[in-house]
């Protein structure tokens, strides 16, 4: 959005700062877009939060929410520049100050919607960028469908494109990974898709013989150009041992929504940050029926929390999170959606409150036990 010209100092008082380990009640000054100085105390002068929370800007690796506000119904386009407004709008709603916008690369066939509609998008995300129309930073995360025959092709429209941050490598073919239960999946597919008992079958049939033909190679493709380009990797629903050897074998730095305790575990001991959904956290469980994001939060094995479909999710469940886990402290919580995905994409300058770190910061008031986002400033701006 048109940015303002920025008052030299803005300082903040009476707020209870989210520290990387610690909140105390203090003081925050911002001066030129970053954090000049942090104290604890009562300042004299400043704007009063009356005991309010002071947050890092959420930073969101896996949304897919932007596809929603563009294809609201089956065969239903929207503008793509007003969809990415108002999906940018709900994500700094929600305190969200960076965003990897998650765009389709290969079409499982389930969908009424194509590679053109995916670059139509990120042109309008880059445009967006570039006039200053939007409140959080935003950049690319590719979700590569590789039992997708066109998998390879589509990801060719994206590889060279700057705002490629991260990509993910998927396989939602039936009986395996996201849905290792073939129930499960049927439940899925046949619900969303009005598929008859037969047509569910031809479709079962068709999606396991293109990811035999398709998915070691595109894995393997995509891997080495994502590392030769330092596009960060996210391995997909692991599930077993196996997939997690392969993800280890191709340089995975993310395990997106492992399935299992078996996988997170291995991940987690492999180095790779375990990332799963908020989502899961506020339901207290999987709507495919996989592990729990609170088991592996008890167990130590979760690292990042996305919001995948509901972009307020995260600061829900953060906020809920020490309520849930015995053990668990707001800092560790608010971890898990500012320093840790910021690291795991290698952004230094922000994910924490500290000086010389961007001043993006979330004000939350907390309402019988809701979190409500009551202002949002991305480098010293205040955005919402």
């Amino acid at each position: 959005m048109t940015r303002d010209t920025r008052p030299s100092d803005i300082v903040f008082k009476n707020a209870r700062i989210i520290l990387e380990d610690e909140v105390i009640t203090g003081t925050i000054q911002i001066r030129d877009g970053k954090i000049a100085d942090i104290s604890a105390g009562n300042g004299i002068s400043g704007e009063d939060f009356g005991g309010d929370y002071l947050m890092p800007g959420v930073v969101e690796l896996h949304t897919d929410h932007l596809e929603h506000h563009y294809a609201p119904r089956p065969k239903v386009r929207w503008n793509a520049d007003a969809a990415l407004m108002a999906h940018d709008a709900q994500i700094a709603a929600s305190g969200i100050t960076t965003v990897f916008d998650a765009l389709r690369v290969g079409m499982d066939g389930d969908i009424d919607i194509n590679s053109d509609d995916m670059v139509l998008l990120a042109d309008a995300i880059a445009d967006g960028q570039n006039n200053s129309r939007l409140r959080a930073d935003h950049y690319l995360h590719l979700r590569c469908e590789v039992s997708s025959p066109n998998c390879l092709d589509a990801f060719e429209l994206f590889e060279h494109n700057p705002q490629v941050k991260i990509a993910s490598l998927m396989d939602h073919a039936p009986g395996q990974r996201q849905f290792a239960s073939l129930d499960a999946y049927k439940t899925y597919y046949m619900g969303k898709q009005k598929m008859t008992q037969a047509e569910f079958e031809a479709y079962c049939d068709r999606r396991l013989a293109e990811s035999a033909a398709n998915s070691d190679r595109f894995r393997k493709e995509i891997a080495a150009r994502c590392q030769a380009k330092g596009i960060s990797l996210a391995s997909h629903d692991d599930a077993t041992l196996a997939h997690v050897d392969e993800a280890i074998e191709q340089g995975i730095h993310v395990a997106e929504f492992p399935t299992t305790l078996e996988a997170a575990k291995a991940s987690k001991e492999a180095g790779m940050a375990v990332l799963m959904g908020a989502p899961n956290i506020v339901r207290g469980s999987s709507h495919s029926g996989n592990v729990s994001a609170r088991d592996l939060a008890s167990a130590g094995h979760l690292d990042i929390l996305s919001s995948d479909y509901i972009p307020f999710s995260l600061i829900q469940a953060v906020y809920t999170l020490p309520q849930l886990v015995d053990g668990y402290t707001l800092p560790q919580a608010i971890n898990l959606v500012t320093r840790n995905p910021a690291k795991a994409v290698g952004f230094a300058d922000r994910g924490t409150l500290a000086s010389g770190k961007r001043a993006d910061m979330v004000r939350v008031h907390m309402q019988n036990a809701i979190p409500v986002v009551r202002s949002v400033w991305r480098e010293g701006q205040r955005v919402l």
